[in-house]
């Protein structure tokens, strides 16, 4: 994983909250993030915890792969 993207693989969106479970960030975000500068994206990654647990969501991790 970049230091400048918190995806982990795991792409499913909360229809509740329209955060991903797996990284927190709404459709839009998602969409925008290769256009998005190193400050930009580092300030939308510092919200990422907290606007989970606001949303009472748990981060699903993803599966190991099998070799």
């Amino acid at each position: 994983m970049s230091s400048e993207t918190p995806c982990i693989a795991v792409c499913m969106i909360d229809p509740r909250t329209k955060l991903c479970f797996g990284c927190g960030r709404t459709l839009p975000e998602i969409a925008r993030w290769h256009k998005m500068d190193t400050t930009e994206r580092l300030s939308v990654m510092s919200t990422l915890p907290a606007r989970m647990a606001e949303a009472g969501l748990e981060r699903i991790e993803p599966r190991p792969k099998r070799a």
